[in-house]
Parts: C-alpha cells; structure tokens; sequence
C-alpha cells in the first residue's frame, strides 16, 4: 500500500478534504518568472494539472554558501559550508549517506531502514523514484570546506501527488482554479512509504543545528529558485515539526495505526491485555488459517529467494491494479532492495500446498517492524489471511525480536481491533504564495481539530482493557 496512494483520505476524515470553505485570494500574488543559470538542466512536468505557463523550468544545482560558528573558551571558530543538489543519490557515497542518517537519530536503536542509501538508491536504480514516474531527485547536500558532508535532505521535485500518503489534491484543485501551477512541487519525504522518521539529515558535530539550519534555509532558497509553488515535508519527527513551525511552514497532522510491545513474551500474553470479546474475535480469525491448510512463513535475508520476490511483484500487482490504480514499483526494485538490505527485510509468505498465495513485506528497524505491502494471487480467497498476514505474523515478530512497536502503514480503521491504536504523525509545507498560504492555513487549523476528535473517538472504542487504554497517549 506504501507504492501508490488513493485519490481520497480516510472515510473519517475525507470531508476535511476541501478548501471551499476558506476564501483565496482574488488575485494570487503567485507569478511564473523565467529563470536562467550557467548550468542548468531542464524540467518538464509529466502529468497533473494544466499550467497558465506551460514553458521550462531551469534548476541551479548550487545554494549557499553558510557560515557556521562556534565558540571555545579562547576563540570563536568560523565553518563555511557549501550547500549542492544531487540529480542522484547514486552521486553520495553510501558511507556518507547512511552516517547521516544514523547520526541524525542518536542511537543504532532508531534506525529507520527507508531513510538508508540501499533502500533510496533502489527506488532510484529500477526506475521507481526517476523523472519518468514524476519523481525526480533533487537531494540537497552540505559540505564543509573539506568536502567532507555535512548534511543530506531526500528531495523530490514532483509533478503530481501520488505516492505521498498526505493528501493536497483540494489545494492542486484550488491553484488550478485561479489558473495556476500548482506542479511542479517540492517534495521532502521517503517515495511511496508513508513512515515516520527524521528529514534532515544531519551528522553530530558541534555545528549539528546550524547545519539544521542551513539545511532548511537551502530547502526555503530551492523552492523561490525553481519558482514552484510549494515544498511539502512528510512524515518528519515530531522534533522536527515543532522546530519547522518557527521557519515558515504550516503544520499539519494525520493519524496511523501502531502497535505497541508492553514487554510481551508471547502473543497469547498480548492477547490477555484485550477485552475478552477482542481477544475471542482475534482467537477465531486466526484458528480459521489452519483450518484452511494454510502454512505461515517468515523469511528474512537469504531465506527469501527470486522466485519469493517473483511471486510477490504479482501479488503487489494484483493489489495495485485491482485498488490503487498505479504501480509505481517495478520488479526489480524488490530483487534489488532484497539483496542490498538483508536481514533489514522480513517477507511473511502463505503457502497453500506449497503454492504461494500471498504474501506481506516488511522492513526491521532499531526498535520498529514496518509493515508495508501486502497482496495476494488474483483468484485466492482465504477469509481472514490478511489480518494473519499483515497483523497478526507482524505482531508475533516483533515480540521474537524485542522490537518496541509495530507500524501498519497508513488508513484502515479495522486495525483498531486487531491492537493497533492511533497515533499523530506530521507534515510541513511551505507555501511561497501569501494568498493561499493564509487559505491553507485556515484549512488546517480546522482539519487538526477534527483529526483529533476522530482520534479520541476511536480511543473510546479502543480493544484493551481499561487500564491499558489509558496508557495510550497521542497528542
């Protein structure tokens, strides 16, 4: 579900999702300039709305430069850092990258496996994340004066809004009303994944936040450059959100399904913490498997073969073309990230007479297991294998890991029931139109109240027992 998004949010929420009842300007200030550089590259949008101009964008790679300072006790010390967009990811190393991306969490414990080298560089290599599907790299990289990197932010320059998990479509409907271009767009985030983890990059030195900074304003500085209308941050921390508020862009929240690990040693102990109508419920969905002959497998690393892979591109196809509409991720992406990260992926597979009918993949982090895509063969029905699949093989692993948690992805009410319980995530968006930037504003004032409403009423109704319901906490 994490390679291509539906065209609405929520049930619960999907009537936030129009910006009618806040006034846009009149007149938008919004104005298309051309724009020329020593060295340039040109940029077509592929798909989305009409544009007023429809003529070529020209992208500077260079920002900057910053100066950085710091003070010891007999003398202030000046950095200056160089601050450049990479067409690739391919063109950092993968050491630098991944340093960055470690240090920016403080602790191996966090390890956010969407944010690596392997996992971006094979969106990139098997043509998933490439100007051909409107994902084109524009990675911002800071280096200091040795060339040593600084600092790296994951940047997409986007034609459309698919593959986001964040949706804007009513703001794409509101610029193109006025007759203007809403795509191309800035886009910060991990293609096709909607998880949370950090955005800016940074490696943990005494200038760490003013590379922050740097960073931010280099990201400020592409977006005026490129003279597109807006640069859209999904799925940051909750620390980098806060700090974003401060520099300029509109917040926002949104609401997942997560499961937390109370220290269980099994899943019969997890189950003891549920209501006993819940935990019934789950006790039949999951004795309906075996009573089907199905056999449950959880390979990682070198268990899971090409032919796993094979089988499960045609699962992922099967859900794609039958729900989402577009797959954005090829065959190979999954030969190809199966094979850089290793032991970081976890397949869980359904064999029906040793025939593979379905399957759900997954990634291990520092403390998470990501659950990400799931699907089966086009005539399989097997009632209750997807929450056996997606939920509760999930859950049974985590617990054999010592993980903390267990993320689910985006949407899907019926999770609730199942132990996962919602919790806020965040996006940041820099609007460069005054206008619509108050209209937006005023639109997501009004939508976070009412994400937080439907999250305490789903609360409510939460599956555990009492005390442990009132455990749970989001904000």
């Amino acid at each position: 579900m994490a390679a291509s998004a539906p065209l609405q949010p929520s049930l619960l929420l999907r009537s936030s999702s129009s910006l009618s009842p806040y006034l846009l300007p009149k007149n938008p200030s919004y104005r298309r300039n051309s724009r020329t550089s020593p060295s340039t590259c040109k940029v077509f949008a592929l798909f989305g709305w009409p544009k007023k101009n429809s003529g070529s964008r020209e992208i500077s790679p260079s920002l900057g430069p910053y100066t950085l300072t710091t003070s010891s006790s007999e003398v202030d010390m000046q950095q200056q850092i160089s601050v450049s967009v990479a067409s690739s990811i391919l063109e950092i190393s993968s050491e630098d990258w991944d340093a960055c991306a470690i240090d920016v969490t403080g602790s191996e414990k966090h390890f956010n496996p969407f944010l690596t080298h392997a996992f971006l560089s094979s969106l990139e290599e098997t043509g998933c994340s490439t100007k051909e599907t409107g994902w084109i790299p524009q990675h911002i990289v800071a280096r200091d004066e040795n060339g040593s990197i600084l600092g790296v932010v994951p940047l997409y320059l986007k034609s459309h809004s698919y593959g986001e998990f964040v949706f804007d479509y009513s703001w794409a409907d509101a610029y193109y009303s006025y007759g203007y271009s809403y795509y191309p767009k800035l886009q910060c985030s991990v293609p096709f994944t909607p998880v949370t983890g950090h955005r800016i990059l940074v490696r943990d030195t005494v200038y760490k936040s003013q590379v922050f900074d740097a960073l931010v304003e280099a990201l400020k500085d592409l977006t005026a450059k490129l003279d597109v209308s807006s640069l859209h941050i999904t799925f940051p921390s909750e620390t980098e959100w806060h700090k974003l508020k401060d520099r300029g862009f509109l917040q926002r929240i949104g609401m997942q399904y997560h499961w937390k690990n109370r220290n269980y040693k099994s899943f019969d102990e997890f189950l003891m913490d549920m209501r006993q109508s819940k935990r019934k419920n789950i006790r039949q969905e999951r004795k309906k498997i075996s009573t089907q002959n199905l056999k449950m497998r959880r390979l990682r690393g070198s268990d899971i073969k090409a032919k796993h892979w094979d089988s499960f591109y045609s699962f992922y196809r099967n859900t794609t073309d039958n729900k989402w509409g577009r797959a954005f991720l090829t065959r190979d992406f999954f030969h190809n990230m199966g094979e850089k990260m290793g032991e970081k992926v976890m397949l869980i597979v359904a064999e029906d007479d040793e025939k593979l009918v379905a399957g759900a993949l997954n990634l291990i982090g520092g403390d998470t297991l990501f659950g990400r895509l799931w699907g089966c063969l086009p005539d399989a029905y097997f009632p209750n294998l997807h929450f056996e699949a997606c939920y509760y093989q999930a859950i049974e692993a985590a617990i054999e890991l010592n993980l903390n948690k267990v993320e689910a992805g985006a949407q899907g009410e019926h999770k609730i029931q199942r132990g996962y319980l919602p919790v806020t995530t965040y996006s940041c968006h820099y609007i460069l139109d005054e206008g619509f930037r108050k209209a937006i504003g005023g639109f997501l004032v009004n939508e976070s109240a009412q994400v937080k409403h439907v999250m305490e009423l789903l609360c409510e109704s939460g599956p555990f027992k009492e005390e442990i319901m009132k455990e749970h906490q989001f904000s």
